[in-house]
């Protein structure tokens, strides 16, 4: 029998870090009171899951997003220069997706998906 789980003490601690951020970052999501905010909220909460059960989609849903939260911060720096970069606001906002997308990122976090996740 199959169990469903919300989080998963046995993968490594690079991935349960990440899927508690995963669900942090979409309650603050569901804040935003716009479409965008909520489809995004669908897709942290579902990657989340997805990696605590151990699920390829669920770990290259969480990869997609991840890159897809660095995106404003990429055209932020474009738009206003390197040396904005350093402004506290836009180090707090960037500092999520950084996190998730270096822990997903981890050799630990892909050799753990690439043996045991199906």
């Amino acid at each position: 029998m199959e169990t469903r789980r919300w989080t998963n003490p046995t993968q490594p601690q690079t991935l349960q870090i990440a899927v508690f951020l995963f669900y942090i970052s979409a309650v603050f999501s569901v804040l935003g009171f716009n479409l965008f905010s909520w489809a995004l909220a669908i897709g942290e909460a579902a990657s989340g899951f997805g990696i605590a059960n151990e699920k390829k989609w669920g770990y290259w849903l969480g990869v997609a997003i991840a890159s897809l939260g660095l995106l404003p911060g990429a055209l932020y720096i474009f738009h206003n220069g390197v040396g904005s970069m350093f402004n506290i606001l836009f180090l707090l906002s960037i500092m999520f997706p950084v996190a998730l997308f270096a822990l997903l990122l981890h050799p630990m976090s892909r050799d753990y998906q690439r043996i045991w996740f199906r």
